[in-house]
């Protein structure tokens, strides 16, 4: 079944921002901040409710992690997950519409767009025109759409223009993409360099996947001064990996050689338990059961009275998932 309704999105290219972008009621924001906590945590039911009420509302945003979230529980293209992709296609998402191809909308569900051969298509139709008027959030949609078209060459070319223009997303894609093997490098360090200058450009800007992704390459740079501070850094900004990596440094800091942290077993102990009480971090209860017998009784109980000293600290603990690749 083909929709005419998108037909207007071509001459109307602005409508899908302005959708987006317009104010939601403080009750229905605040239900939509939650469930994107959640989305953080990779809690995909429990979002759903909190993100149904801004999705309702019209919040394009809340549509498509809707689907995501369906999606990611294993459910495949179910009628319910491409009902989100589709109200957020409707409104211009070129994310929901590769989710949809990706799917087999076309063939499956018999949902095409009215004006384009497929969903790649018509993402391609909506996201060129806004990436060569400069928007580098269209350029780094061009990259996964080019990508899905077998085009990747297209693709990096945009990835870069939008990493070029400052992007943090794009240059933390970028900076990764080359540690994949993107790009020709003859030396091992000259491609690690190349992937700490990107890197470090997202992590400069306050992006938190940009400084996780930074402190692998400080790594085997061997840079570990600068790691910590990174770890430090990403901990601070809500970094579940970064807040784990802080507390079992504290508790060992002899396990490893970035961990330029003074012994502190209470203060650790106490970060690692908040992680856990927080998220129910698997990771930090591993942590805390391999390192028990570093702590005395009398340590443990203080570490208790620290906890809540740690728990739900803003901005609160996350993931951060990319909104499309996984």
């Amino acid at each position: 079944m083909r929709r005419p309704w998108f037909t207007a999105l071509l001459i109307l290219p602005w409508l899908a921002c302005s959708l987006s972008a317009s104010a939601l009621e403080p009750e229905v924001q605040a239900a939509k901040d939650e469930g994107m906590r959640l989305w953080g945590q990779h809690e995909w039911i429990k979002m759903q409710p909190y993100l149904e009420q801004a999705a309702e509302a019209g919040d394009v945003e809340a549509m498509y992690y809707l689907g995501e979230a369906t999606r990611l529980l294993g459910r495949g293209l179910t009628e319910e997950v491409m009902g989100w992709y589709l109200k957020a296609a409707e409104q211009g998402d070129p994310y929901a519409m590769l989710r949809l191809f990706q799917g087999g909308a076309c063939i499956a569900g018999d949902e095409c767009p009215e004006d384009a051969e497929g969903w790649r298509e018509k993402a391609l139709a909506e996201t060129l025109p806004r990436a060569e008027a400069g928007d580098t959030d269209a350029m780094l949609a061009l990259y996964h759409v080019y990508r899905l078209m077998d085009d990747r060459g297209e693709g990096v070319d945009w990835l870069e223009k939008s990493a070029e223009q400052g992007n943090s997303e794009a240059q933390t894609r970028l900076g990764k993409s080359i540690l994949d093997g993107q790009g020709w490098y003859f030396l091992k360090s000259r491609r690690l360099e190349a992937a700490e200058g990107w890197l470090r450009k997202a992590a400069e800007q306050g992006y938190v996947p940009g400084m996780i992704a930074l402190t692998s390459v400080l790594d085997d740079l061997d840079k570990n001064k600068e790691l910590w501070e990174w770890i430090l850094e990403a901990s601070k900004r809500g970094s579940r990996i970064a807040r784990v990596v802080y507390g079992e440094c504290l508790v060992n800091p002899e396990r490893e050689a970035y961990c330029q942290a003074k012994k502190d077993v209470v203060r650790g102990w106490a970060i690692l338990q908040a992680v856990v009480e927080e998220v129910d971090d698997r990771t930090a209860r591993y942590i805390m059961e391999s390192n028990r017998d570093r702590l005395t009784p009398g340590q443990l109980s203080q570490a208790e009275a620290m906890v809540d000293e740690w728990l739900n600290r803003q901005p609160p603990l996350s993931n951060f998932p990319p909104r499309f690749g996984f």
